[in-house]
């Protein structure tokens, strides 16, 4: 139940019921305005469990208003008639509101016209970690409850969209399993193992670039990785550059470029993280505990273009070879080192880069050096360097330097790049 605060930045995604989001209502009335903010807590209030139902709207996207046992939601500006999206925070060891809910909430209500719901549950996730644990069930319980009310609303199960941070994420997969799958959709970030339709594992899932390395730096080394997920989808809601994965065994066996296009399972269409409809995904029905892979840079809005770097060898060798391909644009770098086994011809690997592949104006190989540490090493490999924009569904998009290339050990050899943008 306890998740491992250096488990790293996993998100996954769960859609239990695929139907037509829409149910009946009367248009609710103007609210008055009350706002109201997350509650703080010490170390000592945290065992109640003291939830709060905070509404925000698309008319007022800043403000949110607190949901009292007694009230008619309505009239604080619930629409029945559009989606409705949970969000549930994690642990809070001081006590304190979630730093990136606001932005979070905001980002939502950009990208979707859709209620949107804060549990805040700051009490019972505050103090000890195991209390906090312990509250789980009863946070999923109390949320269960209030969600039979929106169905007596006329709130279709469907268009119920659960998002769990974190211990929210147990919470919202409780919630869940309450309603016995019939849920819309639920968005699960920071766990290692597969648990929904569709699991993303970013950069690896593990280390995060641009995240410490250290224990020195403190309590930043301990949630960095872990609350990238986080930053990533509300970038993912923020912007228009596609945060695209592709369906595969193994992290390793992605970044040796053996997964290339989204055909199996997802028909041609690769998934994207954010919301369903704008996600790529539009198969029916959805594939269980299929893991995807992704690579980003370390800031936001972390998106890459991911692309197949190939080189053939015109002779076989007796020895590993490795050689880094760079790409180069007008203002950045990226590089990455493909190995072609002993007695073959063909290495291959993924290179992930900020700008268009079409954007890509320069290449350069090198070809790494042997062990020889007493006398420069002199060896000569010659080959054909392609490559190719991920996915990749045939070769009509491949790009190959016209010659075959010259490489030296040691020496780094350039190369013009022109590829037309599609």
């Amino acid at each position: 139940m306890a998740p491992d605060p250096r488990e790293g930045c996993f998100w996954s995604w769960g859609l239990l019921l695929w139907l037509s989001v829409g149910s009946t209502g009367d248009a609710p009335p103007t609210p008055q305005t009350k706002c109201t903010d997350f509650q703080n807590a010490n170390l000592l209030q945290g065992t109640n469990l003291k939830a709060h139902f905070l509404l925000f709207t698309p008319s007022d996207p800043l403000c949110g208003q607190l949901v009292e046992e007694s009230s008619d939601i309505r009239n604080l500006g619930f629409n029945a008639t559009l989606g409705t999206k949970l969000v549930i925070h994690g642990f809070r060891a001081l006590g304190t509101k979630p730093s990136w809910i606001d932005k979070f909430i905001s980002a939502l209500l950009q990208a979707a016209d859709a209620n949107v719901i804060a549990v805040d549950w700051v009490y019972g996730s505050t103090g000890v970690y195991f209390s906090a644990v312990e509250n789980v069930v009863k946070l999923g319980l109390e949320i269960s409850r209030f969600l039979r009310k929106l169905l007596v609303l006329g709130v279709s199960e469907s268009s119920i969209h659960i998002i769990g941070v974190s211990l929210g994420a147990h919470v919202g997969g409780m919630v869940g399993h309450f309603y016995k799958g019939q849920l819309g959709q639920i968005t699960d970030l920071g766990i290692r193992i597969p648990v929904g339709h569709v699991d993303y594992y970013i950069n690896g899932g593990q280390d995060q670039p641009g995240c410490p390395t250290s224990i020195s730096a403190g309590y930043s080394y301990l949630i960095c990785d872990h609350m990238r997920a986080v930053h990533i989808y509300i970038s993912a809601l923020e912007n228009s550059c596609p945060l695209m994965a592709f369906p595969c065994t193994s992290y390793k066996v992605f970044l040796a470029g053996h997964c290339l296009d989204c055909f199996n399972p997802f028909l041609l269409s690769c998934p994207r993280i954010g919301l369903v409809e704008q996600g790529g995904v539009k198969i029916e029905p959805l594939p269980k505990e299929v893991k995807v892979y992704l690579l980003t840079t370390s800031t936001a809005p972390y998106c890459v273009h991911h692309s197949l770097v190939e080189f053939y060898l015109l002779k076989l060798r007796n020895q590993d070879t490795c050689i880094t391909v760079t790409f180069l644009s007008s203002s950045v770098t990226s590089s990455v080192t493909i190995t072609i086994p002993r007695q073959q011809r063909h290495g291959k690997g993924i290179i992930a880069h900020p700008s268009p592949q079409c954007q890509i104006n320069q290449v350069k190989l090198k070809f790494q050096p042997s062990n020889r540490v007493w006398k420069k090493d002199r060896t000569i490999v010659i080959g054909m360097f392609c490559t190719a924009p991920l996915p990749v569904h045939d070769n009509r998009r491949t790009v190959c330097l016209p010659e075959p290339v010259n490489l030296q050990a040691s020496e780094t050899v350039s190369h013009d790049l022109k590829i037309t943008c599609i």
